[in-house]
């Protein structure tokens, strides 16, 4: 049985918009690749948060080294 945009909108809690934007983003997809999809952005969190505590380590070192000088 095929349920209709309203019955799942409704049985999720998400507005209409959201549905939509999400059916338009993921429509076709398997779950392996959504899966895969949420684990690249998972990655690209946590490479982003890497970047920023080297960035801010490598500031500090800098700004340590030119007090040095």
């Amino acid at each position: 049985m095929v349920r209709v945009p309203k019955e799942i909108i409704r049985e999720h809690g998400v507005s209409s918009s959201t549905f939509y934007k999400w059916r338009s983003k993921y429509a076709g997809m398997s779950s392996k690749e959504l899966k895969r999809i949420k684990e690249l952005e998972e990655e690209n969190v946590r490479l982003k948060q890497m970047y920023a505590n080297l960035s801010l380590d490598y500031e500090l070192a800098k700004e340590i080294i030119e007090k040095k000088l």
